[in-house]
């Protein structure tokens, strides 16, 4: 099953891509409380019962699948060839950090560089999203069962904030448009195997990332169990859990983004987004 919302930007509506079923009847957002209530099931039983009125989504925009996210926690350094192209060693625990939830923006929406920026970069990512209340879980089946599904994310990054201008990652992480999200959340049903997808992305038409998530360091259910001995994960929650090779800060003499310029990324099964680089 494919959650998406779609309208303007702050105005979006739920709704379900099988069928094109409007979900107004169910639940006004696709959100934490969705999640919280059992709102995945409930969609599942009205679409089985054909009681969903048909959306009309032809021509509107595409916002990110959830809305309002209570937090961002991502995975840095987590695929083998991404560690290797940065010249950082495998990490022996996750390497874990924050990013604002306000950065999420629609994936097909303006991606903007930040006014002083010089290095913005890309990076494709298996985002989780989070079904239910999660915290110290024990084994990798608890902590899949606590997955409401999957989507994209552009974990968008600014490598002179995060790495040479003092403190934490988190200030090159968290401008704004820095996580465009979605187009789809594909129920955690449709995706039996996490950790067998291949990503892509390209600027511009060239391609610059093309790998699979048989490469983590730490795989899904793993980083899932993991954060749930640190932190309360929430319904609702993103979890941005890492990319493959192939961004800008790996490779020596590949160009940062700049105004003007189109990413587009994808990952196996999960849709594709579509970016035009503008300036704050």
């Amino acid at each position: 099953m494919k959650l998406l919302r779609v309208g303007p930007a702050g105005q979006e509506r739920a709704a379900v891509m099988d069928g094109a079923g409007d979900l107004r009847a169910i639940s006004e957002e696709i959100d934490g409380a969705f999640f919280a209530s059992g709102g995945v099931a409930r969609v599942r039983a009205a679409l089985e019962a054909g009681e969903l009125p048909v959306l009309d989504a032809a021509g509107l925009r595409t916002g990110p699948p959830v809305a309002r996210p209570g937090k961002i926690v991502c995975i840095g350094l987590n695929y083998r060839d991404h560690a290797e192209e940065t010249g950082a060693p495998l990490p022996a625990e996750p390497v874990v950090f924050m990013k604002a939830p306000n950065t999420v923006v629609g994936p097909d929406d303006e991606v903007l560089i930040p006014r002083g920026s010089v290095k913005t970069d890309w990076e494709v990512e298996l985002a989780v999203v989070i079904g239910g209340t999660a915290r110290y879980l024990e084994t990798h089946e608890e902590a899949l069962a606590a997955v409401a599904g999957y989507t994209i994310s552009n974990d968008v990054s600014e490598r002179e904030f995060q790495l040479e201008r003092g403190g934490q990652w988190d200030k090159g992480k968290s401008c704004e448009t820095f996580n465009p999200l979605g187009p789809w959340l594909v129920t955690a049903d449709e995706v039996p195997d996490p950790q067998n997808l291949g990503l892509r992305l390209w600027v511009d038409g060239e391609p610059r990332q093309d790998g699979t998530t048989e490469d983590m360091v730490f795989p899904v259910a793993e980083i899932v169990r993991y954060l749930s001995r640190f932190m309360v994960l929430e319904p609702g929650d993103v979890i941005n859990t890492g990319t493959p090779a192939g961004v800008a800060l790996g490779r020596a003499g590949t160009p940062y983004l700049r105004a003007g310029q189109v990413v587009e990324l994808e990952i196996d099964g999960l849709g594709r987004q579509r970016q035009t680089v503008g300036r704050a």
